[in-house]
């Protein structure tokens, strides 16, 4: 027999087999817990919850020392050197910033941790007090982690903020936790003076050094009474007088993360060194094989839980950790100038963490650049995908073995090349992940698109998609720190007893679950419970379902339900993940009003696709903003959601009866969606209040 027959044969077989037992495995097993009635359910792994995987370590502090003498020479932490930062005028007259970056610099484990070690005694020298807490207001870099890490050394708690939170929040958070010590970049330390007059306790800033900084550094000198100092200045002063470390406990505080606040302003979740660092073991014992071969792509914000904890794993197992930003990731990022490289490119990261957003761009900008193309290469790509997809479905005629080298050689290469081309495992957690997109990046990258389901409150802890589970639209299993449990929500028509699945609120427990909310004893009271075993439960508010395998699926969400008029119950966050997919949206929000029988939309309308449907039908439109008010744009739009509306199967209450179009995008800077790029309901709807009285008029 021909041997190139046997090879594909062979790898049918295999194949079929592994999908065959992937399909039955039980992933989550039936948990005895106490607490409150309901359907608890626990990691197939372990009858214990994890605490922590490493002997002798109950603190990150520990942990990140423990990583430096076993990976004392190995790459730790790069950083992109900046060749050139340029600003481009567009055709509109709006400048924009543009850089080329260049290769990465390292520093190895052991000169981090010397780092570290200098920064911490530096802190004391400048006059911090371990009593006193440190705010780091900047974007995700190497310093960033350098300074959490020398905070803790001296048993610091280290208040997180986003860099793009507004000034009322930004002074809320500093003033409820009497922050002393603001770590900032130049871009923060403007924002920081503004708001100098509203500060009751900041005393000194510690400004990272950066091209730029220097005006600002003059400005906070001349305006204010703050001690300022640059991040080296620090370090120096700590390197020439090492002072000894006041290591923490694994039950203090190790920071106080606000969070991005879709609702009102930001909470301080308070989380202790043992609450992080069990979700870190819990990850370690999932992600498969991960160690000092893999290379992590950090861009997400630090001051996100996500990002804070898989750089927390990714120090555990000694894996190199490249800074880079959304705005530099790929080759053609709205910072990166043209002809040079992105952050991805040359990092070439096999380990990367991704929001839902983000993934959906990838995913858009693949199918516009394949349908731009046209032609064969279209019906190539096509072709490749549907193949695959039938591979990973579980046919037997999808492309298999040979055919799938051939595929992954002849159009995937390319995708892939976006994101270095050696991207082996990638997580998507913050928010739901749509199925389609999971399932696009999967096969586009191939690589394993995992879900996690956790909150800040939980420190990311809840459930973790196995690399081997193919299927979408699921969070996984319970992480082996976690119990996880569904109760009763009878006024939204959810049971345990349910068939075939049973349904109800999430209710998260384990050692990952934090203390509460600093300075709120009501809101603590309010969603935090102790069992009779001691077991501390977070009630998260959101809705799921435990599949056979014991896997959970997000299906609702309390406080996005709004019952109509007539009685209907619309589930605002699942109408808007159905009807994203449209090509013309950005962004949308949907909004349901108690007092009216229909729901409406505001939608961001995606300006590539709106602008070449109006070149194909021949509209004249002064800009993209006069496009929107069209009334042919409008009615293209809504008519574009009505068929994915249908297609998602959403009943007709369910679809906005009317849309209104938004030219300008949604960004964490305008104050509408979060770091995370989830909606602000509330801030939304008064930034439109007139736009959706009208939609009701």
């Amino acid at each position: 027999m021909n041997p190139y027959i046997v090879g594909i044969f062979v790898s049918l077989i295999a194949s079929l087999i592994l999908w065959k037992s992937n399909n039955g495995k039980k992933r989550g097993l039936p948990a005895d817990v106490g607490g409150e009635p309901g359907y608890a359910v626990r990691n197939y792994r372990s009858t214990s919850l994890a605490e922590s995987s490493w002997e002798g370590v109950s603190t990150l502090a520990e942990l990140f020392e423990q990583a430096c003498k076993r990976f004392t020479y190995k790459p730790s932490l790069g950083t992109r050197k900046l060749i050139t930062r340029e600003m481009e005028v567009s055709q509109n007259g709006r400048s924009f910033e543009k850089l080329h970056l260049g290769d990465y610099e390292w520093v190895s484990y052991g000169e981090a941790f010397k780092a570290v070690c200098s920064f911490s005694s530096g802190l004391v020298h400048l006059g911090h007090k371990k009593d006193e807490r440190v705010a780091i207001f900047s974007d995700t870099r190497a310093e960033w982690f350098i300074a959490l890490q020398g905070c803790f050394r001296q048993n610091i708690t280290v208040v997180t903020i986003y860099a793009s939170l507004g000034g009322e929040a930004l002074c809320h958070s500093l003033n409820e936790t009497e922050v002393s010590t603001v770590i900032c970049g130049h871009k923060e330390l403007k924002k920081l003076i503004d708001i100098s007059g509203q500060l009751d306790n900041v005393k000194r800033i510690i400004y990272i050094d950066e091209e730029g900084v220097s005006s600002e550094v003059s400005l906070a000198k001349k305006n204010t009474s703050w001690t300022i100092t640059s991040f080296v200045e620090v370090e120096t002063m700590g390197r020439e007088k090492p002072i000894d470390a006041y290591l923490p406990l694994s039950a203090d505080v190790a920071v106080i993360m606000y969070t991005s606040g879709s609702t009102g302003l930001p909470k301080g979740v308070m989380m202790t060194h043992g609450n992080v660092l069990a979700t870190a073991s819990a990850v370690m014992t999932i992600v498969p094989s991960i160690g000092t071969n893999d290379i992590y792509m950090a861009y997400l914000p630090l001051a996100h839980i996500l990002e804070l904890a898989a750089e927390n794993v990714m120090v555990a197992a000694g894996v190199s950790i490249g800074y880079g930003s959304p705005l530099t990731l790929t080759d053609t990022s709205n910072k990166i100038k043209k002809g040079t490289k992105g952050d991805a490119s040359v990092l070439s990261p096999t380990v990367m963490a991704a929001v839902p957003a983000i993934l959906d761009r990838v995913r858009d900008g693949v199918r516009k650049k394949v349908d731009a193309k046209g032609g064969l290469s279209k019906k190539l790509f096509d072709a490749a995908y549907g193949r695959r997809l039938s591979a990973i479905n579980g046919s037997w005629f999808g492309a298999w073995g040979l055919e799938k080298v051939l595929w992954d050689f002849l159009i995937f290469r390319q995708v892939r090349a976006v994101l270095g081309g050696r991207v082996r495992f990638l997580l998507s957690g913050g928010a739901p992940l749509f199925g389609d997109t999971q399932r696009f990046i999967n096969i586009c990258l191939g690589a394993p698109v995992v879900q996690g389901y956790g909150l800040t409150e939980t420190c990311a802890g809840g459930t973790f998609s196995d690399y081997d589970d193919t299927s979408v639209g699921r969070v996984g299993a319970p992480v082996p720190c976690s119990y996880v449990k569904l109760i009763d929500w009878p006024e939204g028509g959810y049971l345990v007893t349910d068939s075939p699945m049973p349904r109800g609120e999430i209710v998260i427990g384990g050692p990952n679950v934090t203390p509460g909310y600093f300075k709120n004893e009501e809101k603590t009271k309010e969603v935090y419970k102790v069992d009779e075993k001691g077991m501390r439960w977070f009630y998260t508010g959101d809705i799921g379902r435990f599949h056979p395998d014991g896997c959970l699926e997000i299906i609702d969400r309390k406080k996005d339900i709004v019952k109509l008029q007539h009685g209907e119950y619309v589930s605002l966050g699942k109408v808007e993940a159905a009807l994203i997919v449209s090509p013309y949206v950005d962004n949308i929000m949907v909004h349901a009003d108690p007092f009216h029988s229909f729901c409406v939309a505001l939608v961001v309308a995606a300006q590539r696709a709106s602008e070449e449907w109006a070149s194909k039908q021949g509209i004249n439109y002064s800009d993209f903003s006069d496009l929107c008010q069209k009334e042919e744009t409008v009615k293209e739009v809504h008519e574009s959601l009505f068929k994915v509306a249908k297609q998602a199967r959403l009943d007709k209450f369910e679809i906005p009866a009317k849309i209104k179009l938004i030219p300008e995008p949604w960004t964490p800077e305008t104050g509408l969606v979060t770091a995370a790029l989830k909606l602000k309901r509330e801030v939304i709807r008064k930034a439109y209040a007139d736009d959706l009285a009208k939609l009701y008029a």
